[in-house]
């Protein structure tokens, strides 16, 4: 038995929670009424007709899988929401073939209200998508790089991460915890081709990699003390924890220091740098 009638519900719904400067087809500068995409923005990113999508929204049609797919890509759906839909239309659950690489709307809304703090968000197989301004400020702007050079565990294994972990002891649960998410990654992704490819570039590049990835640790990534060497105010030793994204399947990684720390004070220059240069935060 079909709901489409609920489809359609959660349809208009969460296109507009969609922030209006997210759609391909509005006007940065134009005054809206109405939160969220519009009707023709929504069609223009799922690249069916606005009459169609306005059918879904009232219930009167079933999209086909396609259409499904194309509408929950366009929304940035999370897995837990297409699957809802899913069974909403009567429609099997695709099982996941790839990495999800977008950041969609609440992920970016709250990266956007932690500005006191640097913040990295990152895809399931540790690749950094984006900073916010004071990350940018502490880690570079990353878009010069390319997706490999990106993925933390490209950067740690093959020595171009500009961050070290002080103690051996954090230094061997980081390595061993950064494969095992590696590894559960792949899993869950087979068909991804770009990480099959940098698996099997680690395994080639770095002896301690493939050691561990046949070692079966399975540490979760959690918490990671290091410092990052900024070349103008020094070495600063951060505090990073991991908060775990369900929209998109992605990872936060949230920066702090020491209250009333010389590192504290370095990270406040930083800050006020950032904002004073509006500098980067997207990739």
């Amino acid at each position: 038995m079909y709901e489409l009638r609920r489809f359609g519900a959660l349809l208009r719904e969460w296109r507009g929670r969609v922030p209006p400067a997210e759609p391909v087809g509005g006007s940065a500068g134009s005054r809206r009424r109405t939160p969220g995409l519009r009707r023709e923005d929504l069609a223009e990113l799922s690249k069916v007709s606005e009459d169609y999508i306005k059918r879904l929204e009232q219930g009167r049609a079933r999209p086909s899988l396609q259409v499904l797919n194309a509408v929950a890509r366009a929304l940035a759906l999370s897995r837990a929401e297409y699957e809802h839909l899913c069974i909403l239309t009567g429609h099997a659950i695709a099982q996941p073939g790839q990495v999800n690489r977008r950041i969609g709307p609440a992920t970016r809304q709250l990266l956007d209200r932690l500005e006191s703090v640097p913040v990295a968000v990152f895809d399931a197989t540790w690749t950094l998508l984006t900073y916010n301004a004071l990350g940018s400020a502490l880690c570079g702007d990353p878009t010069p790089y390319t997706r490999r050079d990106r993925n933390m565990a490209w950067r740690y294994f093959t020595n171009t991460t500009n961050c070290e972990v002080e103690s051996e002891r954090e230094t061997e649960e980081f390595e061993a915890s950064l494969v095992a998410e590696l590894r559960e990654a792949a899993s869950r992704y087979p068909s991804d081709r770009g990480l099959t490819s940098l698996v099997t570039a680690l395994h080639t590049a770095s002896a301690p990699f493939a050691d561990l990835w046949q070692s079966g640790a399975t540490a979760k990534f959690e918490r990671r003390r290091g410092i990052v060497d900024h070349p103008d105010v020094g070495p600063v030793r951060m505090d990073g924890n991991v908060l775990a994204v369900p929209e998109g399947d992605l990872k936060m990684l949230i920066y702090t220091t020491e209250p009333g720390s010389a590192d504290a004070g370095k990270l406040a220059a930083l800050r006020n740098s950032a904002v004073a240069s509006g500098g980067p935060g997207a990739t």
